[in-house]
């Protein structure tokens, strides 16, 4: 942490613990951010607090520091299993951080800290539950499957420290947090910090914070001066071989890509490998194992480029790392801010390129009313895309079909499909032609079937019971489902695929698969066809 406010005394002035002093100062670190000038004292009160700074400002020391310290001042009675402070955190790389901190400050102190989430065997926490706990950093859904186990008890804990809250409810933990809650006693000291501050972040706090303090250091969901923006628009299908001249262009030792979905970070590590680039990626379907290998390979240097889903975006802590490549722009813009924020961390400098294809547009301008400033579009000098292949140009995401009105065909749906829709039934199509029963167009005679019983009599008429060869399921289902639409559309001729010589995108071959008619109706009961009277001929191919 370099020096950011002015005339600051150092951590000494806060009323640290001096073994906690002496842990930072082996840390390296002197003089404390603005989260942590403001944070420490009213955390140090015993009081709730929500406060709020963008990322890279130092925020996770502002509630390690604190807690660490009421809990050397008030030794209670731990129990194996049964932790004094909880630390929630939305992913697994952010709780192996938050932990790494509590070991770096707290080394000097006789407080023990485990952390626990998913993706790992949960038969070494348990071992490591059996013994005496202090401080545990867990995600919800780990920590609520050794809840239903017995193998945790939180009636003990003191402190609880949502962190990265708003990255929780954007994940859908809300009711895991509200399970967790109901775990815990109603007399503690709570926390919320967050890199944003969401008006649902503040009517969360609403209901769990008891008369809190306030800090915001930063305007809401700022991106950092220090990083230096920029936007490069390229279609969807040029993008890899972009991103592999850039780093050959300007030479980059250490970058992270943050791509949207996890087979698009395979797809760019892969071409980049083939490059002779050396990447890796990481996401939700790589094993944990896999994933802080790869981090910790990124970390020191020896793997020049992370590709990344949106898993990383949240308190990925590289020093000074100095370039993030937006492969894709977010869904949420939001989450724009936490990308570019694994640069220019605590004071230093960082850069931030953005590659957009034109569908992207409207997510760019949600981006810039955020955090609003325009962000300047460059050309890449030199830069020529190589021929796309069938497959890249697959990729390119094509407008939706817009959704089509009751009745009508769906764009792309087969044509035995669309046909069947709009064909009338047989009987309205040729009503001069009856259908006959399958019996009596079999055999001469109208004679029954041998063995059959409550058959037709000898003249084809029926005599009460329905014979069980008679329906015609084959052409029936075919008639009622097609017919239907065609009676209600009006022999409406069915819409042509649009741009059939074009490639389909992912989301159109999907719709190009056989689909049931959406707004078809219902199948009413089942009615016989009507039988001939005098054996000659059959019944009309319309049911009552």
């Amino acid at each position: 942490m370099s020096t950011v406010v002015e005339n600051a005394a150092g951590f000494a002035q806060l009323g640290l613990a001096e073994p906690i002093l002496r842990a930072i100062a082996d840390a390296g670190y002197t003089t404390p951010t603005p989260i942590q000038l403001q944070a420490i004292p009213q955390v140090l009160t015993g009081g709730d607090l929500l406060a709020g700074a963008q990322t890279g400002t130092g925020k996770t020391a502002g509630f390690t520091l604190p807690l660490l310290h009421l809990l050397q001042s008030r030794p209670g009675k731990n129990k194996a299993g049964q932790p004094r402070c909880l630390i929630l955190t939305p992913t697994r790389e952010l709780a192996a951080q938050v932990e790494e901190s509590v070991q770096t400050y707290g080394k000097y102190l006789p407080l023990k800290s485990m952390v626990m989430f998913g993706g790992v065997g949960i038969n070494p926490q348990v071992a490591q539950l059996k013994k005496p706990l202090d401080i545990l950093v867990a995600t919800p859904g780990r920590l609520l499957d050794h809840a239903n186990q017995k193998t945790v008890d939180l009636s003990a804990v003191e402190i609880l420290v949502l962190d990265e809250a708003d990255r929780m409810l954007d994940m859908g933990f809300i009711r895991d947090i509200k399970r967790v809650l109901a775990l815990l006693p109603k007399q503690r000291q709570n926390l919320l910090f967050s890199a944003t501050f969401s008006d649902e972040i503040k009517a969360l706090a609403d209901g769990l914070l008891h008369n809190p303090g306030f800090v915001e250091v930063a305007r809401r969901n700022t991106a950092s001066e220090l990083v230096e923006q920029t936007v490069h628009l390229v279609r969807q299908s040029h993008k890899r071989d972009m991103v592999s001249h850039l780093i050959k262009q300007n030479n980059w030792q250490q970058v992270l890509i943050f791509t949207r979905t996890k087979h698009g970070a395979n797809r760019l590590a892969d071409k980049l490998v083939k490059d002779g680039i050396p990447a890796a990626a990481i996401h939700g379907n790589k094993s944990q194992s896999a994933r802080t290998k790869a981090l910790a390979q990124f970390k020191d240097g020896s793997l020049p480029v992370l590709v990344a889903t949106d898993i990383a975006a949240r308190g990925l802590d590289i020093d000074q790392l100095p370039q993030v490549v937006n492969f894709e722009l977010p869904n949420v813009a939001e989450d724009y801010v936490h990308r570019i924020g694994r640069t220019g961390r605590a004071g230093a400098t960082g850069a931030a390129v953005s590659l957009v294809d034109e569908e992207e547009i409207k997510l760019l301008k949600g981006i810039e009313r955020l955090i609003k400033r325009e962000i300047p579009r460059v050309e890449v000098e030199g830069f020529v895309p190589s021929p796309v292949d069938k497959s890249a140009a697959s990729e390119e995401r094509e407008p939706r079909a817009p959704r089509p009105r009751q009745g009508q065909p769906r764009q792309g749906q087969p044509r035995q499909n669309q046909a069947r829709q709009s064909q009338p039934r047989d009987s309205q199509a040729a009503p001069s032609q009856p259908r006959q029963p399958r019996e009596n167009a079999a055999r001469p005679g109208g004679q029954p079937r041998q063995g059959k019983p409550g058959g037709a009599n000898a003249n084809g008429s029926r005599n009460g019971a329905q014979p069980q060869g008679q329906r015609r399921p084959q052409a029936g289902k075919a008639g009622k489902a097609g017919g239907a639409n065609g009676a209600s559309q009006g022999n409406r001729k069915p819409q042509a695929t649009a741009d059939a010589g074009k490639p389909l995108s992912e989301a159109a071959r999907h719709q190009a698969l056989p689909q049931t008619p959406i707004f078809a109706p219902k199948p009413g009961p089942r009615h016989m066809p009507k039988g001939p009277r005098n054996g000659s001929g059959g019944g009309g191919g319309r049911g009552r």
